[in-house]
């Protein structure tokens, strides 16, 4: 089993920058591809981008593409989601995922983190 626990998430005027981490349990992270998420009030959950087991290829929603990167560091069992140039319609909860065997904003998801707040000002 993998536990996922979400930071970094606050509040942030339109422009600006903050960085998000998904650190994770369990001695098997490097075997899981990620995704990130995010959900905001009275929308459906949105796919965001995705990096897969190695950390060597990353995927991105269009709507972040070129603003926001993914990394990993699976010696500290850790995530990151870099979010530059932040829009308000960047605001939502933020979530990250793993899977193993597959990738991308179809995988089945095996375990979820509980969320960060994201908000932007403008």
């Amino acid at each position: 089993q993998v536990q996922l626990v979400e930071s970094g998430g606050g509040l942030v005027q339109a422009g600006g920058s903050l960085r998000l981490f998904c650190a994770a349990s369990g001695r098997t992270f490097s075997n899981y591809a990620v995704g990130w998420f995010r959900q905001a009030p009275g929308k459906e959950r949105e796919f965001v981008g995705t990096i897969t087991s190695s950390g060597l290829t990353t995927s991105y929603a269009d709507s972040v593409k070129g603003r926001f990167t993914i990394s990993r560091d699976n010696a500290k069992n850790t995530v990151y989601l870099q979010m530059n140039s932040l829009k308000p319609e960047d605001t939502a909860v933020y979530y990250c995922a793993v899977v193993k065997g597959g990738w991308g904003p179809a995988a089945r998801y095996d375990y979820w983190g509980q969320g960060t707040q994201v908000t932007v000002s403008s």
